[in-house]
């Protein structure tokens, strides 16, 4: 076989035809508040899609330093993988209900690794405006793969101890509220990582949850020093590594550095007490 031809971090519902190769659409509907995704799913989906539990093969027991929602083992990737009927070879579209903040951890988890995935942009609600009625409750015959076990990209992550300091920039993708240290509903403590630069992931969509067009996601990470110079060295978090792929993509879709995850994010940081905390919007 040939070198797979590449795709872009975000496909609009008009390209997915289009893709080159066999694509494998997956639900990564989550909630934070506890919803069942599996139950959204199940309530009606874009067809042929699997559901990929983002708790079950996305994520790794939670840790005071890993944070709520580290990397699994590849191990256990590789097996939810093959369980839904994905190959190497294939393009694995991803979508949930909020603007594919959710399904970036799948997406930038496959990429990161040299798999060819993307986020549909606009994602469930896009779809079903192009294809109106369409959703399903049936499930697809899944059969078995080739989907081969990779390790984690030590290049493509980082650690606590590197996310404060005059070599990184530093990216927080929650909320203004959360970053702020106004509330927080799931972390001891409120605020974020010294230094750090707010960029809430949710900012870089518009009403109907698609991208903004390029230009203005530009400015708004240009509007907190982010721009192609500096992107390089970003590291990226949110509460615990899951958001934050969305702007990590989103960075790669814009022409820039797409930078590192830090997966423990602020669910990590703010565990440590003798790590220094700031708040308000200043930074």
């Amino acid at each position: 076989m040939g070198e797979l031809v590449s795709v872009p971090p975000f496909v609009r519902v008009e390209e997915l035809s289009d893709l080159p190769g066999r694509v494998v659409l997956a639900d990564v509907r989550w909630y934070l508040d506890g919803r069942s995704g599996r139950a959204a799913y199940e309530g009606g989906h874009l067809p042929g899609a699997v559901f990929v539990d983002l708790d079950r093969w996305l994520t790794g027991p939670a840790t005071s330093s890993g944070g709520r929602n580290p990397l699994p083992a590849p191990e256990v990737f590789t097996e939810g993988m093959r369980a839904l009927g994905v190959n190497d070879s294939d393009i694995v579209v991803a979508y949930d209900d909020q603007g594919g903040v959710i399904a970036a951890r799948l997406v930038w988890m496959l990429r990161s690794t040299g798999r060819r995935a993307a986020i549909l942009d606009g994602g469930l609600a896009a779809f079903v405006a192009a294809h109106p009625g369409s959703l399903t409750a049936d499930e697809p015959t899944l059969a078995d793969t080739d989907f081969s076990m990779r390790p984690w990209p030590a290049e493509a992550l980082a650690e606590a101890d590197e996310v404060v300091g005059p070599d990184v920039l530093t990216v927080d993708a929650r909320n203004r509220d959360r970053f702020a240290g106004e509330q927080d509903p799931v972390d001891p403590r409120p605020g974020h990582i010294p230094g750090a630069v707010n960029v809430p992931c949710r900012e870089n969509l518009d009403g109907q949850g698609g991208l903004l067009p390029v230009q203005q996601v530009r400015d708004n990470f240009a509007a907190a020093g982010v721009d192609v110079a500096s992107s390089a060295k970003v590291i990226s978090y949110c509460g615990s590594g899951v958001t934050a792929c969305h702007n990590l993509l989103t960075l790669e879709h814009v022409g820039m550095s797409p930078g590192r995850l830090f997966v423990g994010g602020w669910s990590a940081y703010s565990r440590d007490e003798f790590r220094p905390v700031e708040t308000g919007l200043a930074c």
